[in-house]
């Protein structure tokens, strides 16, 4: 029997990961989808959290486009920090950094001093993975280019940022395809506050609740490639689902 618990993009809110945590029970493989940083208030704290539990607990987590900036502004501050910035970076750089969370970013020397302060939790982004694949499913952050020959030939660029072409194409896999990065309501149609999840006739099952947003976030247990529970953190509670 395989069992997968999977939790959606977390975006810095580390009380509400705590919340949901409490619903994962240790024999159950933990699979976290990416986009642990950036909007969200405690960015290192996640991050600090979610390392302990790869490393002590065995988790997985992918990279999300999150991730992929994080390293890219780091990689190059000088071209990268305003497209970074634009897309709450700035948030997590103060988190690391312990600083008020709107105290001023130099994105060139924050850059520095983030490798410098915090090589342990840059060495933990680099080596995130950007898939899963398991017996019956497919754990990725955005999404797979499904009208290759081959999905797996499907870039790390494409894992952390496709949107519309991968919601549209027909999933020919055989797996089902587990995903976040795009919040459910804007699949859905639902308000933001919503707990429910996007699923498609074909295997597609979409979990980014909209944390950062004033959404919930998404914890599936998975058991052989079915949904056995669903819970909903939201800012003010717990929320049990079944659908």
């Amino acid at each position: 029997m395989s069992r997968y618990f999977v939790i959606g993009d977390v975006h810095g809110k580390a009380g509400m990961l705590d919340s949901l945590l409490k619903a994962w029970k240790e024999e159950d493989q933990l699979i976290f989808l990416g986009d642990l940083i950036d909007r969200g208030e405690n960015g290192r704290a996640v991050l600090e959290r979610v390392k302990d539990l790869v490393e002590q607990k065995n988790a997985i987590c992918l990279s999300g486009n999150h991730e992929y900036m994080f390293l890219a502004w780091l990689d190059n501050p000088e071209e990268r920090y305003d497209h970074y910035r634009r897309n709450g970076g700035d948030t997590t750089i103060n988190s690391i950094l312990g600083r008020p969370l709107d105290a001023p970013v130099d994105g060139i020397c924050d850059a520095k001093r983030v490798i410098e302060e915090a090589g342990d939790l840059v060495a933990f982004i680099r080596q995130m993975p950007f898939h899963v694949e398991t017996e019956h499913l497919i754990f990725v952050h955005a999404g797979l280019d499904l009208t290759l020959d081959k999905w797996q030939d499907t870039t790390d660029y494409q894992k952390v940022w496709l949107r519309a072409p991968f919601h549209e194409a027909e999933n020919k896999t055989g797996k089902g395809i587990v995903f976040g990065h795009t919040p459910t309501t804007y699949l859905t149609g639902e308000p933001m506050e919503s707990s429910k999840l996007w699923q498609t006739a074909d295997g597609k099952i979409g979990m980014d609740g909209g944390a950062v947003y004033g959404g919930v976030l998404h914890g599936i247990l998975f058991e052989n490639g079915e949904i056995a529970e669903h819970y909903a953190i939201c800012n003010d509670g717990f929320v049990a689902n079944d659908d």
